[in-house]
Parts: structure tokens; C-alpha cells; sequence
């Protein structure tokens, strides 16, 4: 194991619409999506900014509406708030010991954040960015947060006592907790709410929680060392980072079971899937780059190389942009999805509708 500091056809885009998207003006392409800071015109899957966070970023995270994203700094107790317009660092939120997930509830109101070594979660409060209450108990080593589409709880990973966390979002309690496989890190739910996937990164499984009844309906046999999850938009898929043998791991959502690996590069850690579904990004610690894999094919049609020990990483709600954190850096590095001219990006995909703490602590 790795310890750090902390299936189904898809349709495709009519060519027609693609070429008649490439005619549209500057204005319109406005009105689709505006990236962040960034000049002259950049390919897709290039790196078109890098910008400071705190130190030892773990995970990031969106705001629902793209405009503000959190990074998780374990190495100095702090949440980074960006303005994704300017790629920017507003203001630091001082959060509990060794943060390293970060998950945004859909309303965009708050943000939950797990703290490794004292074992609970902070809820920030984004429209004044401070902490609400005191921090919410949960499990030994808590790792990643995912908050169901409802909004109403969110699943936390508790990576030392083989459990995950649920929390009642309203009154911001733990209300149950689910025995899961060994060393759980990684969790990510359904889009129709009915399920979470937890990859126990201990015991080369992913374990399946039904949210309704808070128990494991199924355990799939996984890659070496799973470590997070991301599941495609229409939940068909689920895609599972395996940092000892090199993988990424393809679950049918509907069978339970593994249909397709996808070998990546050194160490691959962070896993997020476009909106449209058409890409999944993959931050490879030790390779110091991300792996595109092509979801029609599952094959690697991209590398970028981004800063040194890609950790986490995050699609903007737009599509046009993945940040992903780099852990020995203390920065992120900003990847165009799509091509950029100046400011302005534009995802083609989403028009056709084709989805360094200290101590005893994994992450």
C-alpha cells in the first residue's frame, strides 16, 4: 500500500453541430463558458495557468455554479477559496488538523471538510467563509467527503477504522455509520442518489452502499490499492484510481463489476469524469502528469504535465477546465479542456449532450 502524508453504447456528437459551433462568435462563445485568467490561444489539454494555493493541497472542489473552488491545504490546517474568474486565492479558511477532502453541497451554501488527524469534518459557511459550529465527529483518519444529490447527507471515508460516516446534513450530525472494506479512502455517489462507492484502498475492493438503507449491497473485486472514485454523469460507470498497479479500474454500475482496466501512468490518486462523460482525468502522483482516458474506448488519448505530485483533481461545471492540486508545490495547475482563446473556453462536448500534514495520518 501507498502512504502519504496524508460498459453501454453512448451516442456521438453530429458532425454538423461540432463544425457549426466552431463558426461561433466570440459573444456566443461567452454565453457557453468563460475560463479563468489565461491569454492568447491554448490547445485542448494543455496547462493554461498555475496558481498558489496553502500547503500540502489535497482535493478541490467546485462550487455548483463554477464560480469560487476549495482546495484542501493538509500541510497548514487551511481550506484555499479561488475565484475561478481570475485564478486567484481570496481568502484561507482555517479549518481542523491535516484537511484533505472537500466536497460542496449543490445549493452551493456550504462546504464539508474532513480533518485527518482529529478525525472529524468542518462545515463552511461560503457566503462568509467561516466555520459553522464546532466540527462534526466522525471516524478515525477521515479521508473524502461526498455529499448526496439532495443535498440532505454527506458519506465520509474514515480510512484507520474501516467505516464510512454518514452525516444529516440539516443538523450536521453523524447518524449512522456502515462497515466497509479495509482502509476506505475514496467515495463517490450515484447521480441518482441510491448508491455510494468507497474504495478501501487496504483491501483491493470497492465496496457498494445503498443510501436507503445505509448497508453494503455488493463488493467488487478491484485494481491493487484503490484509491478514489468518480462516477460518469448518467451513473452507468464508475471509475476507480489504483495507485500499486497502475490502473484505472472501469465498473458497470449495473453488474458490479469490473468490464475494462485502463493502464496510466506512476501512481494514479485523483479521478474526475467531464460532465459530458466523454473524458476522465487522472492525477498520477508520481508521474507528475494526468492521463485523459477516452470514456468510449477507455484508452489514454492525452497526457499533461502539470506540477510535481498531482493529488486531486476537479472538472469545472461548465467543462472547460480541470484543477488539479499539486501536493509538493503547494500549487494547481489549470488544464483546458477545450480550446481556449484568451479567456474565453468553450466545452464542444457539452453543447451536443453527448456528464503534507504531519503525524500518523493516511492521505
Amino acid at each position: 500500500m501507498n502512504y502519504h502524508r496524508s460498459f453501454r453504447t453512448r451516442s456521438t456528437a453530429p458532425g454538423s453541430l461540432r463544425h457549426l459551433v466552431l463558426g461561433l462568435t466570440a459573444t456566443a462563445l461567452m454565453v457557453v463558458g468563460i475560463a479563468g485568467a489565461g491569454v492568447g490561444t491554448a490547445a485542448a489539454d494543455t496547462v493554461v495557468d498555475t496558481f498558489p494555493v496553502g500547503d500540502g493541497p489535497r482535493e478541490v472542489a467546485f462550487a455548483p455554479n463554477g464560480t469560487r473552488a476549495y482546495v484542501a491545504n493538509a500541510g497548514d490546517d487551511t481550506v484555499s477559496v479561488i475565484d475561478t474568474g481570475t485564478n486567484t486565492e481570496t481568502t484561507t479558511v482555517t479549518v481542523g488538523d491535516n484537511p484533505v477532502g472537500v466536497a460542496v453541497t449543490p445549493d452551493g451554501a456550504f462546504a464539508y471538510v474532513t480533518n485527518a488527524l482529529d478525525g472529524t469534518v468542518s462545515v463552511i459557511d461560503t457566503a462568509t467563509n467561516t466555520v459553522l459550529g464546532v466540527p462534526i465527529p466522525v471516524g478515525n483518519n477521515p479521508q473524502v467527503v461526498a455529499i448526496t444529490p439532495d443535498g440532505a447527507h454527506a458519506y465520509v471515508t474514515n480510512a484507520l477504522d474501516d467505516t464510512v460516516s454518514v452525516i444529516d446534513t440539516d443538523t450536521n450530525t453523524e447518524i449512522t455509520t456502515v462497515t466497509v472494506g479495509n482502509l476506505p479512502v475514496g467515495v463517490a455517489v450515484t447521480p441518482n442518489g441510491t448508491h455510494a462507492y468507497v474504495a478501501n484502498h487496504g483491501g483491493n475492493t470497492v465496496s457498494v452502499i445503498d443510501t436507503n438503507t445505509n448497508t453494503v449491497s455488493s463488493t467488487i473485486a478491484g485494481g491493487d490499492a484503490p484509491r478514489k472514485v468518480a462516477i460518469t454523469p448518467n451513473g452507468f460507470f464508475a471509475y476507480v484510481t489504483n495507485t500499486n498497479d497502475n490502473t484505472v479500474s472501469v465498473i458497470d454500475t449495473a453488474i458490479n463489476t469490473v468490464v475494462d482496466t485502463v493502464t496510466v501512468g506512476n501512481e494514479p490518486i485523483g479521478v474526475a469524469v467531464t460532465p459530458n462523460g466523454t473524458r476522465a482525468y487522472i492525477a498520477e502522483f508520481d508521474s507528475d502528469e494526468v492521463s485523459v482516458i477516452d470514456t468510449g474506448t477507455n484508452t489514454v488519448v492525452d497526457t499533461v504535465t502539470v506540477g510535481n505530485e498531482p493529488f486531486g483533481v476537479a472538472i469545472a461545471p461548465d467543462g472547460t477546465r480541470a484543477y488539479v492540486t499539486n501536493r509538493d508545490d503547494d500549487t494547481v495547475s489549470v488544464i483546458a479542456i477545450e480550446r481556449c482563446l484568451g479567456s474565453l473556453c468553450i466545452d464542444f462536448g457539452s453543447l451536443t449532450g453527448s456528464g503534507s500534514g504531519a503525524g500518523s495520518t493516511f492521505s
